[in-house]
């Protein structure tokens, strides 16, 4: 692990393979570890460059509460720090807030643009699917594990819990208790208006069985950035790159 400075804070990063840079920027309360098996099948392709949000893994952990924009500067600081002018980046749910971000106030620094089980955020977005609300409200009331053990079943698609009923546990392995800095980052992030600027080439990829984030999002966001292409995978949930890392793979190398 290395570590460039923001300021006072220090953002830790990991790098992997050669090639084209990629960076891949992780959700609310997820570090490096959490991306499973896709950084493996990604490698050998690219200079994979992957990022702990602050607030999690071995980032600095300030009081909040966070920004998107905030984040997307903590990227750009290990972009500058790993002597990269120009990556693609892949973002998911949260961190695909930051990479839309980051593709907005930094374009220079994008060139290709994956997001991942992620929305625009703001009222114009389609609200959170019921399943997730009630979670949370019964989050709240819960033993941490089992609140924790709880989120990660929510995340992952019906159909692959019952096909892989070890997948919760190989998940829960690498989920961290969520920083509320981050998660208010999130709930005040709004880019509807301004994503029909997003210049990058930008693939919107979500899981047709996501009940985080309602899937017809990636629609939204389809819809709304220039010749942006989109890809859904039925029955798959918001842990699509857990659930099927293969075809997350091919999708990303060919796009």
């Amino acid at each position: 692990m290395r570590h460039a400075p923001n300021g006072d804070v220090r953002i830790a990063y990991e790098e992997r393979g050669d090639g084209p840079p990629l960076l891949l920027v992780h959700g609310l309360g997820y570090d490096h570890h959490g991306w499973g098996p896709l950084p493996a099948l990604l490698v050998p392709d690219f200079r994979l460059v992957l990022v702990d949000n602050r607030g999690v893994g071995e980032s600095d952990a300030p009081e909040g509460p966070y920004t998107i924009a905030g984040l997307a500067a903590d990227a750009v600081a290990v972009l500058d720090a790993a002597g990269i002018d120009r990556a693609h980046v892949v973002g998911v749910s949260l961190g695909g807030f930051v990479a839309q971000e980051l593709a907005i106030a930094h374009p220079e620094r994008v060139d290709r643009l994956v997001l991942l089980s992620t929305s625009p955020g703001g009222p114009n977005q389609y609200p959170m699917p019921a399943e997730t609300v009630e979670m949370f409200s019964a989050y709240q009331r819960m033993e941490r594990e089992a609140a924790l053990r709880l989120a990660v079943k929510n995340s992952c698609g019906d159909r692959a819990v019952r096909e892989r009923p070890d997948l919760v546990d190989e998940v829960y392995a690498y989920r961290l208790e969520p920083w509320r800095a981050q998660l208010l980052a999130g709930t005040g992030f709004d880019a509807f208006e301004r994503i029909p600027a997003i210049a990058a080439p930008t693939l919107a990829l979500t899981g047709g069985g996501d009940v985080v984030i309602d899937p017809r999002n990636s629609e939204l966001l389809a819809e709304r950035i220039p010749g942006a292409r989109l890809e859904v995978v039925p029955d798959r949930g918001h842990l699509l790159y857990w659930e099927e890392p293969e075809i997350v793979a091919s999708m990303i190398r060919e796009f």
